[in-house]
């Protein structure tokens, strides 16, 4: 087992998505929020999302993926080696993905919710890849699979829906919005990094970006924000500060 002074400083918070823009479009206003509260935040894509059709190839993807998590500030960012278009849950994901949740300890992993039909079925295995990841982080007596990583149980574990077109949000055990009033301008211009990927023809991705998330702020009295389901109950402490928390102070 690798000592603890050889492990990298921990994580608050890691999000997965299956390429690189799938966490920017998703939740970069809260990766951007968090990062500006003191927390500790990375990005795990699980391939490079290459090939795609305006792209020069995997350096020019890096290239914008780099730019992006440096608009968010996130302190992390790690490519996995599984492949874009043939990306499938298999033990191998599982334990690749998990290898990094070991190494890095955050105390919440973000994922994606759901199937996003008519976009890549990339985003599903992601889905399933990262719910086996996170209960693979915390099995002991499985040293050889793992590089002798010690185990690690993560905290809580949240969902993001990717389907920008779809109304209707998987359900889980319950819901609630982030407030990135604050960031949302931030997140528009991660997702503006991967020029590749939404060129000026694609502009219609950044108004449906931007009217999901102030619709979602407007319902639940904000003026930008992003939807997380849980995947376990959520309890709290303070009811009023939960449900009224602009009456904080």
């Amino acid at each position: 087992m690798p000592p603890v002074a050889t492990l990298p400083e921990p994580l608050d918070v890691i999000a997965v998505g299956a390429h690189p823009d799938d966490v920017e479009i998703a939740v970069g206003g809260t990766l951007a929020l968090l990062v500006r509260q003191g927390y500790r935040v990375g990005i795990i894509d699980l391939t490079d999302g290459e090939p795609t059709p305006m792209s020069a190839g995997p350096e020019m993807r890096m290239a914008e993926s780099a730019l992006a998590a440096r608009t968010l500030g996130v302190q992390v960012r790690e490519t996995l080696t599984l492949p874009n278009r043939k990306l499938f849950d298999s033990f191998e994901a599982r334990v690749a993905l998990a290898k990094v949740f070991r190494r890095y300890r955050p105390r919440i992993v973000l994922g994606i919710a759901d199937k996003t039909p008519m976009a890549s079925p990339d985003h599903w295995q992601a889905t399933q890849i990262t719910d086996a990841a996170v209960f693979y982080s915390r099995l002991s007596k499985w040293d050889e699979a793992f590089d002798g990583l010690p185990v690690h149980t993560i905290s809580k574990q949240l969902w993001f829906p990717l389907g920008l077109q779809s109304p209707n949000f998987p359900a889980g055990a319950g819901q609630f919005v982030v407030d990135i009033s604050s960031t949302l301008s931030v997140k528009l211009e991660a997702v503006r990094a991967y020029r590749s990927q939404f060129p000026p023809g694609k502009e219609r991705v950044f108004r449906l970006v931007d009217s999901l998330n102030r619709m979602l702020g407007t319902a639940a009295g904000f003026e930008a924000g992003e939807l997380f389901i849980c995947s376990t109950t959520l309890g709290v402490t303070d009811l009023v500060r939960t449900v009224c928390p602009e009456t904080q102070g």
